[in-house]
């Protein structure tokens, strides 16, 4: 493991009642949806930290080996074949550390959302749905469930309600469509409270889908702001 930077951090206003813990994807870093915040369009003056953690540096099989950021390794591109359960572990250590350091800077558990973007929303997902203290809610855009024949036998009570938002491209490339749709089946046979969308896209994130975020988190956030302010719904 290499000595990973601390996360970058944006707070939208004081004092902050709520947390966002984002985790970026393959590759990428916690600078990557930085710029999506003031898209989200959030209703003024609520103040959220949004925490974008950077993933260690380890080789990645699937691209030859090559050192970069990643949560695990990935074997081949079927994603589930072989899973990294190890390296999945480990970036779930990480992921619940982020959480306790955001309640001990005061926001209660119930006001943190993890989310994550591929690679990160599948942990998102893995660490969420496991976690033994309740969370405002699970937001994974274009990912899939790992280790998903685990789940059911590890995921927490406390978090069987948790609310969870999940939205991908039809036309995705790197993360199937129909790997996603199982995930979603899975979820909803378990009695997961789920919000799904399919949109016209690819692997990426659209004024569109930062709208439906934004929407979303607002609704599990801050509701009374939402009702007094609908003009948060939009993509700005």
């Amino acid at each position: 493991m290499d000595s990973t930077p601390p996360p970058v951090e944006i707070v939208t206003a004081s004092p902050v009642t709520a947390a966002v813990i984002w985790l970026h994807g393959l590759g990428a870093d916690g600078h990557d949806f930085v710029p999506l915040v003031p898209a989200l369009g959030l209703p003024a003056g609520q103040g959220i930290r949004f925490v974008f953690p950077h993933a260690p540096m380890r080789p990645v099989t699937i691209n030859g080996g090559m050192v970069m950021r990643a949560w695990y390794d990935i074997h081949d591109a079927a994603f589930t074949r072989r899973e990294d359960e190890a390296g999945i572990r480990q970036s779930d250590d990480l992921v619940r550390e982020l959480i306790r350091r955001e309640q001990a800077r005061g926001v209660p558990g119930n006001r943190i959302v993890l989310a994550g973007f591929s690679q990160g929303g599948a942990m998102a997902l893995f660490t969420g749905l496991r976690h033994e203290a309740p969370l405002a809610g699970i937001l994974a855009l274009s990912t899939y469930l790992p280790l998903a024949e685990r789940l059911e036998e590890e995921r927490h009570p406390a978090n069987h309600r948790t609310p969870v938002l999940m939205i991908h491209g039809s036309r995705d490339s790197i993360v199937p469509l129909s790997l996603a749709q199982a995930s979603r089946r899975r979820l909803e046979a378990l009695g997961q409270p789920l919000e799904w969308h399919e949109l016209s896209m690819g692997h990426e994130v659209t004024a569109e889908e930062a709208g439906l975020v934004g929407a979303w988190l607002a609704a599990r956030l801050f509701p009374a702001a939402r009702n007094r302010h609908p003009e948060g719904r939009d993509c700005r």
